[in-house]
């Protein structure tokens, strides 16, 4: 079961998403809330697999409590307003839904949503039996990599290049990103970009927001700074 919180300031709208959770056999809505704050006491004490969300909501908005959330949950968008689209798929959303929403398509989103739950928990296990490679397709191929050759891994829509030290084209295969994050240790890869990801001890300096790991300048965003900053040194003073 995928274990669900719904956030709306609107009562009819809260009814309504949780009618259509109903509807879903793999949903369990633990808790309905009303605004961001209500949903972060939520998520101090439970532990929450998908979160159903407004953005536009009184205080605290969706996209701003979505940037506060260190370990993210998997998210899908349910708003009224088509020009947040964009905002949401900067932070890896699940999907983005429009008001009214029909059963169909929340069904879709739903799936979605399963197919994430399942090939993570697939990944995680795999991640543990073999720490030191991964395999992917590419090329019609399954092709191991051994994690400590990779440098940084690019992000192209559908795809990701995985770079590697040992060669001078990249490993292209079709994975999203947070399938990789999934397949790679948290402790030697840091999310950069939205899109890149960067093997921490392939990187030779840092200077403003440019990353070097070789003859590669990797930008580092704005929203990944603070968290990569704690990670290659915690007592980094900007």
């Amino acid at each position: 079961m995928i274990k669900c919180l719904a956030i709306d300031d609107e009562t009819l709208a809260l009814d309504l998403l949780e009618d259509n959770i109903s509807q879903v056999p793999f949903l369990n809505l633990v808790k309905r809330c009303k605004n961001a704050y209500e949903a972060m006491e939520v998520l101090q004490k439970e532990s929450i697999d998908l979160i159903f969300m407004d953005i536009q909501m009184p205080g605290i908005s969706g996209l701003q409590l979505l940037e506060s959330l260190k370990n993210r949950p998997m998210v899908i968008f349910i708003t009224a307003h088509k020009q947040y689209a964009i905002n949401g798929y900067d932070f890896d959303i699940i999907d983005f839904l429009v008001k009214p929403v029909p059963i169909e398509r929340f069904l879709k989103a739903s799936n979605k949503a399963l197919e994430y739950f399942t090939s993570k928990q697939k990944l995680s296990v795999a991640k543990i039996a073999s720490p030191e490679f991964i395999f992917v397709n590419s090329e019609y191929s399954l092709v191991k990599i051994m994690l400590d050759g990779i440098t940084h891994i690019e992000g192209m829509k559908d795809y990701i290049q995985i770079h590697l030290k040992s060669l001078d084209k990249p490993i292209v295969t079709r994975l999203s990103f947070k399938n990789i994050e999934n397949l790679i240790p948290s402790d030697k890869f840091v999310r950069v970009h939205k899109s890149y990801i960067v093997a921490i001890d392939k990187i030779i300096s840092i200077r403003h927001n440019l990353i070097n790991i070789g003859s590669f300048e990797i930008p580092l965003g704005t929203f990944y700074r603070e968290k990569f900053f704690d990670l290659i040194t915690p007592e980094y003073v900007d």
